[in-house]
């Protein structure tokens, strides 16, 4: 027989899936950008002045960018916020959840605007290469959304999980992010069986030549995607219901009233222990006397 105790934990849990769920979409354009992107940066000038930057290590800026702007968020943006909100974090878990998930359909629209003009100079400027600079406009938005959805939603599952149960609360995150991944490649083999039925008979993104494929338009898929994983995501978030109370198996108490600390036990415990000694020495003296 489970506990009242477990019953609750578990529909605690229960009630953080949808928000776990919601940032799937999101994973699943970060895989994307560190693939096709790779590809196209094989395909764009990689001299930046004389440096020259491997199209492989492109997915560091991202990385980068969370280096950077998480001291700044943290010493700038949260008191800054909290002055006009009030919240002590500045904004709450879920808002900096759905920052982060707007900011990740920016980036892949960004990313196919990007695609579109790669292209354009490649094949109707004689294989003119852009500069492998035009790759950190939308990598480095994907980082500050990163950094926005990973920081909220880590620190949610953290404050609303369970005491006992907030170590495995906290890996949900890198759950959501294999989830993607896997999600990815089942798009990419979606895409390519439907859009491979017409007049063409080739996929958007089949075979190994970007500059005849599209993959501009599957970025903006990605990005349609992740508007409406939004729209779903603020529903969900508006359903949520903060927890207000924590609950002790043996006496019911909330957190407003928590139980006696263990040194508190003690000295009562303590105190009575020898005031009952005295109590007894004195009976004692008594009858003798």
């Amino acid at each position: 027989m489970c506990t009242v105790t477990q019953v609750e934990e578990v529909k605690i849990l229960t009630r953080m899936m949808p928000i776990l769920l919601s940032t799937i979409i999101m994973n699943t354009c970060l895989a994307q950008l560190q693939t096709f992107s790779i590809q196209q940066g094989t395909l764009m000038n990689t001299y930046i002045g004389k440096l020259n930057i491997p199209p492989a290590s492109i997915p560091i800026i991202p990385l980068v960018f969370m280096t950077l702007l998480i001291p700044v968020y943290e010493f700038l943006f949260v008191p800054f916020v909290r002055r006009i909100t009030g919240h002590p974090n500045g904004i709450t878990e879920l808002q900096r959840v759905g920052v982060g998930l707007v900011l990740s359909a920016i980036s892949m629209v960004i990313a196919g605007m990007i695609e579109v003009k790669r292209k354009h100079e490649f094949n109707d400027h004689n294989g003119h290469r852009i500069s492998l600079f035009w790759l950190s406009f939308h990598y480095a938005i994907f980082g500050i959304a990163d950094m926005f959805t990973l920081v909220g939603l880590l620190e949610f599952f953290y404050k609303e999980a369970p005491h006992g149960m907030r170590s495995l609360s906290t890996s949900f995150s890198f759950l959501s992010l294999s989830i993607g991944y896997f999600l990815s490649t089942a798009f990419v083999e979606l895409i390519n069986l439907v859009t491979g039925i017409g007049k063409s008979k080739k996929g958007w993104l089949e075979g190994r030549d970007l500059n005849q494929n599209h993959v501009e338009l599957f970025y903006w898929f990605l990005a349609i995607l992740s508007i409406l994983n939004f729209l779903v995501y603020l529903l969900c978030a508006k359903w949520y219901k903060y927890q207000t109370s924590v609950f002790f198996e043996d006496k019911g108490m909330s957190h407003k009233d928590p139980p006696p600390r263990n040194h508190e036990n003690m000295s009562a415990s303590f105190v009575s222990s020898l005031q009952n000694t005295a109590s007894n020495e004195e009976d004692t003296r008594q009858r003798f006397q």
